[in-house]
């Protein structure tokens, strides 16, 4: 497997964590089981939500790289 190979499942594991993460976030907002205040979560929730799109855009500059390789 190449390094590319190898960083790509990477990031596509950590995409997969945070969206889990995200999901959670929200659901936990939306049944007030949280103990926390609303701002907390929605602070993580935004939080997580920026990872998720960095992560994203990381995919799809590699992908990008490696099309323009073939």
């Amino acid at each position: 497997m190449h390094g590319e190979d190898i960083h790509l499942a990477e990031i596509e594991c950590q995409i997969a964590a945070t969206a889990a993460k995200l999901r959670e976030l929200i659901e936990q907002s939306a049944s007030h089981v949280v103990a926390m205040s609303e701002e907390l979560v929605g602070q993580r929730i935004d939080d997580q939500a920026a990872r998720l799109e960095t992560l994203i855009r990381r995919r799809d500059e590699l992908l990008r790289a490696r099309s323009g390789e073939d």
